[in-house]
Order: structure tokens, then sequence, then C-alpha cells
């Protein structure tokens, strides 16, 4: 936001008084905050058919999976975000400073893209999410083609790139599990 020519550097503090009294869910970073524009029927249906298949794979594992009403502060870039879908494996570990369920650790994070979101999901959000140290898995999930790509952090801390397309599938590294292509796109209207 401009203001007398200057750019405004929100606080923390004042992107939570915003987000408290707003309908609309905001992305902080950097102090600057974003209004996130409403999802697609399709975008829906996809980060939904995601955690359908992540909270089938939990099993007895001590994790939970959420949707995008779990806000995720990452400490290290001061970024703020409600990720299409979370998974958090033991205790969830609270932003002190925000007022509802605000998470450090998630263990896998989905992105869905869409035309105003794609390079900031594959660029910017990629970058800060591989500074989560409890971050294992981040998937984002293509809206123009049946395309899932996988970035897993390995054992030795470095992070390897999986690309799968229809036929193919991704293994997480958070979980003993894959995800077909063919299964997360199954009712969607996507080649």
């Amino acid at each position: 936001m401009v203001q007398s020519g200057r750019l405004h550097r929100y606080t923390y503090a004042e992107y939570v008084a915003l987000e408290d009294s707003s309908s609309t869910k905001h992305e902080y970073l950097a102090g600057e905050i974003y209004a996130m524009a409403g999802g697609s029927e399709e975008h829906s249906a996809l980060a939904a058919e995601v955690l359908r298949a992540l909270g089938n794979a939990v099993g007895d594992e001590p994790c939970r999976v959420h949707t995008s009403d779990l806000r995720i502060y990452v400490e290290a870039t001061g970024m703020a975000t409600f990720p299409d879908g979370a998974m958090v494996c033991g205790k969830l570990e609270q932003h002190p400073p925000s007022p509802r369920a605000t998470a450090l650790n998630p263990t896998f994070l989905v992105e869905v893209t869409s035309d105003s979101s794609e390079e900031y999901d594959t660029t910017t959000k990629l970058e800060s999410y591989q500074t989560i140290p409890s971050l294992r898995d981040y998937l984002i999930v293509s809206h123009r083609e049946r395309r899932l790509t996988l970035h897993s952090r390995t054992k030795d801390g470095n992070w390897v790139s999986r690309v799968a397309i229809s036929g193919g599938k991704v293994a997480l590294s958070s979980l003993t599990a894959e995800l077909l292509v063919d299964e997360i796109y199954r009712s969607s209207a996507i080649a």
C-alpha cells in the first residue's frame, strides 16, 4: 500500500489485527499484507483430493491433516500464510504472537496453483517453506495439467524435487505413502 509516496510496512501485530477483523484471509511477508483471492471449484476439489489421500495415509501416525484454515508462520522469513493444506506430526507448536491457531512446525504443505499464484507458489513460497526446520515435503499441484511437483528434504538436509505426470506418482518423505497423479486428478476436467 502506498501512502504519501512511500511504501507503508505493516508490523505483524497490525497484520493480525486486520486478519482478526476481516472476512477475507490475508498473507503477510516483509511488511506487506496480501489479500488471498477465493479459489475456484477446481482448485478446491484438487486440494480436497490431496488432503483425502494424505488423511488416508496417516493411519496410526501421530499426525493431523489440516485444511487452509490453519495459518503457518515461517520464523526465518516472517511469512504468515494459509497453504491449501498442511500436516503437522506431533504436537502443534503455536506461534505465540498469533491469537488463533498458527503452526510453526508443519511436516507437509500443499499448494494448488492458479494463474495468479503459480509463480509465487513455485518461487517465494518454496524458498520460504524450505527454511522451516520441521518441513519434510512441499507439494505443488498444477492447475494447468495433471502434474504434481514434490520438493522433499533428504536425511542430510538437502532438498530434492520430483515431478510426476499422468500415470505417475510421488513418494512422500514425511509418511510411508505415495500420491498417485491420476487419483488426485480423478474427477478433474484437467487433461
